[in-house]
């Protein structure tokens, strides 16, 4: 038996900050995930990394992580490696941020996305993260695809 979702894939860190609960919104230049609204979502971690590392300066300014938690993040995020099917959550509402947004409520914006220059993008809010038991491997694709996963790598409940 498996499980049919959605599936997104994530360059590292990413992939790993969204499965570890650190970061909950996920940023897009078009409103891609507003389909997947209350829907459960597969993340799938690409092979290759984020190149800007804005979010080495939040995790380390804004959130105040010491250089040994931030490694612990990333060995974590690595567990599976790449290429694979690492871990499901559940996707909340997608709206544009508008240029007015209050720069304290932008601020939190950041924190939650790990990312700046949010402003026109559109933002999803992700919830319940959670790893699979073990990784499942997979090609994978542009934009949302559809991913079988068996019932024995679901995580517990």
């Amino acid at each position: 038996m498996t499980l049919q979702v959605g599936c997104l894939s994530f360059k590292q860190p990413y992939a790993g900050l969204v499965l570890d609960g650190v970061k909950s919104i996920e940023t897009r230049w078009r409103p891609l995930l507003s389909t997947m609204e209350n829907c459960t979502l597969a993340i799938h971690i690409a092979q290759k990394d984020w190149e800007a590392d804005q979010w080495r300066d939040i995790l380390t300014h804004t959130l105040g992580m010491s250089h040994m938690q931030i490694e612990e993040l990333l060995a974590s995020g690595d567990r599976f490696g790449r290429g694979v099917v690492a871990g499901l959550v559940e996707v909340g509402e997608t709206w544009c941020c508008s240029d007015n947004v209050p720069e304290k409520d932008l601020r939190e914006l950041e924190k939650a996305a790990l990312h700046t220059g949010l402003t026109e993008k559109h933002l999803t809010q992700l919830s319940n993260p959670r790893w699979l038991k073990e990784p499942l491997y997979a090609r994978g694709h542009k934009d949302i695809w559809t991913v079988d996963i068996p019932v024995q790598l679901l995580p517990s409940a």
